[in-house]
């Protein structure tokens, strides 16, 4: 959907360096226990943390760094502050962090149309305004996506925070007041030429992270939506160690469309299981869900923990 300006503010204040102070509006209702649990499960160490219901992270905006912090205050607001960054880079920042936060869905219009079906209904009932978080950068989602390939979340992060320690940039020490966030994700050019495998994963999967870094080196625009979704899952799966999954995840968190779904998920596949004990073929549960099936996914993930309260 198209960002809503009206839905959105800032101001600015100038310290010992930078600060900007956004206000982001969204329409209600937001689930922010669900997205705030999906951070911290994702958080990378040196980069990311979250805490006491805020969430912080180190950035790399127009080969800027800075520290993004973010806080859902009432109003129907997310609160951002923005450490390091001109203030004209403001409106593409405020464009990332919307992506990033889903602000611009439509609530009513996408749970009206999954409440048609009797377990998506019962499902929102739990988590009425849960969003689809986006990925930060393209190639930050490319290298967590391939990293998660086969393995749990947990251990997808436990790599990812290899890789940021060994091939991140530093922080620069004007912004390194907080001394959990020490890094910035490495850009494609500190991954493309070395041998990964030393982290701890098959010789393969490194090979297709060093394999995506010199894909987004060579086309920078490579995860842009420049097609229909099923058109651009198919040219992505001709890289190397890209399949339908990978694919229909980076649609789902990086290009942010509404209707993508990755059908062999494993967790995807308990939560239908746990749900609906008949074992009704995902496949097929799934086409009750379009065109927002991306946010049936998220129902279904977030279905695997415990409820939270309102």
């Amino acid at each position: 959907m198209k960002a809503l300006t009206s839905l959105q503010g800032y101001s600015r204040s100038v310290k010992s360096r930078t600060v900007l102070t956004v206000w982001l509006r969204y329409r209600a209702p937001y689930h922010w226990p669900s997205m705030l649990s999906f951070l911290q499960a994702r958080s990378i160490p040196a980069i990311e943390v979250l805490e006491a219901g805020a969430y912080w992270r180190t950035v790399v905006f127009a080969g800027r760094q800075g520290i993004i912090e973010c806080r859902p205050v009432s109003g129907q607001r997310l609160a951002v502050r923005i450490h390091g960054l001109p203030a004209a880079l403001l409106p593409g920042m405020v464009a990332r962090l919307r992506r990033v936060f889903d602000l611009d869905a439509a609530p009513a219009l996408i749970e009206g149309q999954l409440r048609r079906d009797p377990l998506m209904a019962r499902l929102i009932a739990q988590r009425p305004g849960l969003r689809v978080p986006g990925g930060w950068a393209a190639f930050e989602q490319v290298m967590r996506t391939v990293l998660g390939q086969q393995i749990s979340v947990a251990g997808a992060i436990t790599l990812a925070g290899r890789l940021v320690a060994r091939h991140g940039r530093p922080l620069a020490s004007a912004l390194a007041a907080d001394k959990r966030l020490t890094h910035v994700f490495p850009e494609p050019q500190a991954i493309a030429e070395v041998d990964l495998s030393d982290l701890g994963m098959p010789r393969s999967r490194a090979a297709t992270l060093s394999g995506m870094a010199r894909a987004m080196l060579d086309d920078p625009r490579l995860l842009q939506a420049d097609s229909d979704l099923q058109t651009w899952v198919k040219r992505l799966c001709l890289r190397r160690g890209i399949g339908p999954w990978s694919a229909q995840y980076l649609a789902l968190r990086q290009l942010g469309d509404g209707d993508a779904f990755p059908l062999g998920d494993v967790a995807l596949l308990k939560a239908i299981r746990l749900l609906e004990p008949e074992q009704t073929p995902l496949a097929e549960r799934a086409l009750h869900w379009q065109p927002w099936r991306a946010y049936a996914a998220q129902h279904l993930w977030a279905s695997l923990s415990r409820p939270h309260p309102d």
